[in-house]
């Protein structure tokens, strides 16, 4: 019997890709997303279910699994893959901003696994992948919230990952480098304040890393496809996989250098700035 995932945010980039691939290896794919009567290729392949769920709308995620189940009997995994990005400085960012960014990718997150631990308990058997970042693990300036968010998941999921042992559930987080996707359009939200002038020289900086040779020489959605698809699939309790050669790099100089270094090069990215520090 083929096994089924259940993918949040398939509307787009790692999504989209994922739900093609797995689909390609014989999979179930359970393919959500907020708007999915604007979707005309997922839902013309065989043994794809296109749902919407909206991670802020628990109706909707309880809908979802339900007729995922009902479609193909039982889920396997889950990937919580919906992300929303938020930059700029903290001074210029609002309240109902910042609320947003924890709750797509925080309790969005959490809403998604606590309605399918009820199932994979009642299976003794499933597996959690949550997309994180290299992001994760690492930091520049301006994204403190959305890091902040990543570095939450982080903690979510390696505390989650002894709890469901008990049920015999696998965590597996998932740490992308920069990816060629439309995160930096829809799904990223950049905000300045152009009267907060101490802060512009190290937001030019900023603005023309995410512009450059970072971002346009990032991955594509389908190598992190793979990588998904190898955490799913590869039995083991490996917590933790890196997604492209430069989460690779900045995560293997994170734990080989003290914070004095690393964070020094980081500083080093953004040459030119002024600091107090």
């Amino acid at each position: 019997m083929s096994k089924t995932i259940l993918i949040t945010g398939s509307s787009s980039g790692i999504g989209r890709a994922t739900a093609k691939h797995f689909q390609e290896n014989g999979w179930n794919v359970i393919a959500t997303m907020r708007t999915p009567e604007q979707e005309t290729e997922l839902n013309q392949l065989e043994n794809v279910l296109v749902v919407r769920l909206d991670v802020l709308d628990s109706d909707s995620i309880a809908s979802a699994f339900q007729a995922g189940i009902e479609q193909f009997g039982t889920i396997d995994v889950l990937l919580n893959n919906a992300g929303y990005g938020l930059a700029g400085p903290l001074e210029a960012i609002s309240m109902e901003k910042i609320r947003r960014q924890y709750d797509v990718n925080v309790f969005g997150l959490l809403a998604t696994t606590q309605a399918v631990l009820p199932h994979f308990r009642k299976n003794r058997s499933g597996t959690i992948i949550n997309v994180s970042s290299v992001g994760g693990q690492i930091t520049f300036p301006f994204i403190t919230l959305y890091h902040g968010t990543k570095f939450a998941v982080e903690g979510i999921s390696e505390a989650l990952s002894f709890e469901m042992e008990a049920i015999g559930v696998r965590v597996k987080i998932i740490e992308p480098g920069a990816i060629k996707t439309d995160f930096s359009g829809r799904s990223f939200d950049f905000v300045n304040d152009e009267s907060l002038t101490e802060y512009q020289e190290q937001m030019q900086a900023f603005t023309a890393m995410l512009e450059g040779d970072m971002v346009r020489n990032g991955s594509e959605p389908e190598l992190v496809a793979q990588v998904i698809y190898d955490a799913a699939t590869d039995g083991t309790d490996q917590l933790r996989y890196a997604a492209g050669a430069d989460a690779e790099q900045f995560l293997a100089a994170r734990k080989s250098q003290d914070d004095a270094t690393f964070l020094g090069g980081i500083r080093e990215m953004f040459a030119g700035t002024s600091t107090n520090a």
